[in-house]
């Protein structure tokens, strides 16, 4: 064949494949044909059009080939989907002698992830010549035997192409004495057989030259040759016959080896070694039927001598030959037909495809996993199979087509709980006893962000002592994430907002990795004593999760204020000034310091005392309630005007100390009044770091201990007796060293053991002791307490307490903690 020709013929079956392959899409299979021999990179058809691919999606779809051997020789190309020619192909080699050579193969589409069936025919083109095993050929006939009609076995040509390209003609040489006959066997090879039309006479030409010619059905044929030889001869004139020319037997495949399948007969009426038979394979047994079995020379049995195999071979035949020891000669012959009958010898065969190992937790239920194919070598029940998935998992397989599955998921996937399954195939055939197989597909679950981070706790408290430096650590906040990879990558922020006017991130700030939470600047418990912020943390997934957590920060107090003096004010230019008369009994109030502390607890609990006087011994102060007191009657000796130094310190470490000087002048005589403690506090400024909070408490301390102290006076003075209606009453002792302070403070504590607030009272003196002429209702108290929100702006005052005038007119201290 030229290669002209072979194009047509080609073109021929590209068409034909063609009209086959739109026949294969429309039942789910493609189908193509190419002819051997093609060279590498020829194209046998479209892959992506066929599949309805648009050119623009097959970069993305990533068409390819599964896991068959067969792949190899072809390929897929990536930019057009066009299926070409790879390696060299041998339809010989694939197929062998069968007429129809298929190769199956599976193409694979992703995205989504599609299984195709994929049937390339291989047309054989007439590369091989017919030969004979034989070069010479001898066939001898006596001459007592040469009748015409006679006929003789010859050997059977063999070309390894099949169809029209394999043997389709015999040609003997042209001769008086034999003609060719040809006839085909059950499996279609054309054999031929000589045919004697002439007797022979040794005498006349012992021995004559043939020529047989074996032609294939190529355009054009090739050929081949072999010599026969037939030589003349005399003597033996009966041939072995068998008792049937035909017989026909069945095996199982099983069966065990050196089994005796039949026995054979052959009768020769010859007498003598011309009757002596002899049983062998004729040469037109082929070789996979010599290689099964064995026939014994002498006994006729046959044996077997290797497995059988169903899936292999259903069917044998046996071309025996008897022949006798005469001279010439004689054969006898008959054909056994094999039937191999199939057993349950084979397991099913479990392929499992999938272009990743990988499902994303948020997969929708009925999402394809992979493809599975199930075949069995065995036919009948033996063959057909039943799959099944391992239970109690989120996958189930749905059946496409014969023999072919899928297997998808039944339920919702959740990483966090399981991140991989183990999941068992397994595919049991129905024969009896039945055959199985199992696989194991381990399928690991893809991280998608579902879950957003958590903190480890609800809320962070963090504790700093005021006055701290830039810098400092504050807290870690700390969150968990149970996703993985970016999705579990977290990021920590401080959610902006405004403290004092000012935004949040200039007092503090957070490491994003770590989540240390470190102060921006120095904080002051007397501005704020909690900051509250938002602490936030992000994951790093598409789309980003977050959480946010409450932080506080606690500011704790240091003793870093020293005590304020309210009264007696005290500048460099002027010097308070008491004035008290001569006449002043032991114990007559001559003025009350009043001092507040900005710090809390300890820190703001003060002491009052005396360091300097002009006479020690007439003055002393009340070292919790600030009230300077005389000690006894003024003599006239005493000076008139004394200067007196009164510290004020605190109970921080360091304490911390404030001092201011009253001078107190003695007057002969002046009008008797009490001090009032609004008194203590008129044309007083306030502090430059006291707020509008300190200056209304104040004024309201003062206003209801004035009316306080003009009712009590006014229901003193409408008692006929002073013993009987008071409720308590100042006394006045003889003996100065019997009055030094009697009063009792009282202390208050918060929650926490910091100081509240303190109370003073006076112990009574002796019942009997006379009363003065100012005589008040037992002692009451009123708690006036400002407390300024968390976080507010302005300068806080948490509580600011005082209490009323006492039996003696006395204000007790007003405490800021």
């Amino acid at each position: 064949m030229d290669n002209q020709s072979f194009v047509k013929a080609w073109k021929r079956q590209v068409a034909f494949s063609l009209f086959l392959c739109s026949w294969g899409w429309v039942s789910g299979q493609l189908r193509y044909s190419i002819a051997e021999e093609s060279h590498p990179g020829t194209v046998v058809g479209n892959v992506a059009q066929d599949l309805g691919v648009n050119l623009a999606d097959i970069s993305r779809r990533r068409l390819s080939f599964g896991s068959d051997g067969s792949s190899r020789l072809f390929s897929i190309e990536k930019k057009n989907g066009a299926l070409v020619v790879h390696e060299r192909i041998d339809r010989e080699s694939l197929c062998g002698s069968s007429l129809s050579c298929l190769l199956h193969l599976e193409v694979v589409a992703e995205n989504p992830l599609e299984l195709h069936s994929l049937e390339i025919e291989i047309l054989d083109i007439n590369d091989n010549l017919p030969s004979f095993i034989s070069l010479n050929q001898l066939i001898n006939v006596t001459e007592l035997f040469s009748s015409p009609g006679v006929t003789f076995q010859l050997e059977t040509a063999k070309d390894l192409d099949v169809g029209k390209n394999g043997i389709n003609e015999y040609k003997l040489n042209p001769n008086p004495y034999f003609s060719l006959l040809t006839k085909h066997r059950m499996d279609g090879t054309l054999i031929a057989e000589l045919v004697l039309e002439k007797s022979l006479d040794r005498e006349e030409k012992a021995e004559h030259k043939l020529i047989l010619t074996a032609l294939d059905g190529g355009d054009p044929p090739k050929s081949g040759t072999t010599q026969i030889t037939v030589n003349v001869l005399d003597i033996n004139d009966n041939a072995p016959v068998f008792d049937q020319s035909h017989y026909k037997i069945s095996i199982l495949e099983n069966i065990p080896l050196n089994s005796v399948i039949i026995h054979l007969n052959a009768t020769d009426l010859d007498d003598g070694s011309n009757g002596e038979i002899l049983y062998s394979f004729d040469h037109h047994t082929l070789p996979s039927a010599k290689r099964t079995f064995k026939i014994n020379s002498k006994t006729s049995e046959i044996v077997t001598i290797d497995t059988l195999d169903f899936e292999d071979s259903v069917f044998y035949e046996l071309y025996i030959k008897a022949t006798d020891k005469g001279s010439p000669k004689l054969e006898g012959h008959c054909v056994i037909q094999v039937e191999v009958k199939d057993i349950n010898d084979n397991t099913p065969e479990i392929i499992f495809t999938s272009k990743a190992n990988e499902v994303p937790e948020n997969a929708p239920i009925g999402t394809v996993v992979g493809f599975i194919t199930v075949k069995d070598k065995d036919s009948g029940k033996n063959g057909e199979i039943r799959l099944d998935v391992s239970p109690n998992s989120p996958f189930k397989i749905q059946p496409t087509s014969q023999q072919r599955y899928a297997l998808v998921t039944s339920g919702h996937l959740d990483r966090e709980k399981l991140s991989q399954y183990t999941i068992k195939l397994t595919a049991s055939d129905l024969g009896s006893p039945s055959l199985s197989s199992q696989i194991t597909i381990s399928l690991n679950i893809s991280d998608v962000n579902d879950n957003p981070p958590a903190f480890l706790h609800n809320v962070y408290n963090a504790f700093i002592a005021e006055n701290n430096e830039a810098g400092r650590l504050l807290c870690t906040v700390s969150a968990v994430d149970p996703d993985e990879g970016a999705n579990a990558n977290l990021i920590y922020s401080i959610t902006e907002s405004h403290i004092h006017g000012s935004p949040v991130s200039s007092f503090v700030y957070v490491n994003s990795d770590t989540g240390n939470i470190y102060a921006q600047r120095s904080f002051d418990y007397e501005q704020f004593q909690v900051l509250q912020i938002t602490a936030r943390v992000e994951d790093s997934g598409s789309p980003k999760l977050s959480s946010n957590v409450s932080v506080f920060i606690f500011v704790l107090d240091t003793n870093d204020n020293s005590p304020t003096v309210l009264y007696p004010k005290y500048t460099g230019e002027t010097i308070a000034e008491e004035t008290i008369p001569r006449s002043a009994s032991p114990g007559y109030l001559v003025s009350k310091v009043s001092a507040v502390d900005v710090d809390s607890g300890h820190n703001a609990w003060l002491l009052y005392s005396l360091l300097q006087s002009a006479s020690p011994a007439l003055f002393h102060i009340s070292e919790y309630s600030g009230e300077i007191r005389t000690l006894r009657g003024l003599h006239e000796t005493d000076n008139m005007e004394h200067r007196l130094m009164i510290a004020v310190s605190d109970h921080g470490e360091p304490s911390m100390t404030t001092t201011v000087t009253l001078i107190v002048n003695v007057m002969e005589n002046i009008v008797h009044n009490n001090p009032r403690p609004q008194d203590f506090l008129t044309n007083i400024k306030p502090a430059a770091d006291m707020t509008l909070y300190l200056i209304i408490s104040l004024v309201a301390i003062s206003v209801v201990s004035l009316v306080t102290f003009t009712i009590l006076i006014v229901r003193c003075l409408r008692k006929e007796t002073y013993g009987s209606s008071c409720g308590s009453c100042l006394t006045s002792r003889s003996h100065s060293n019997h009055y030094i302070d009697q009063y009792k403070p009282t202390l208050y504590l918060n929650t926490d053991g910091t100081l509240k607030y303190m109370e003073v009272r006076m112990a009574p003196p002796d019942a009997q002791e006379p009363c003065y002429t100012a005589c008040f209702p037992p002692y009451t108290e009123n708690d006036f307490t400002f407390r300024k929100p968390l976080g507010a702006p302005q300068q806080k005052v948490n509580e600011a307490e005082s209490s009323t005038m006492n039996s003696l007119g006395e204000v007790s201290q007003v405490r800021y903690q």
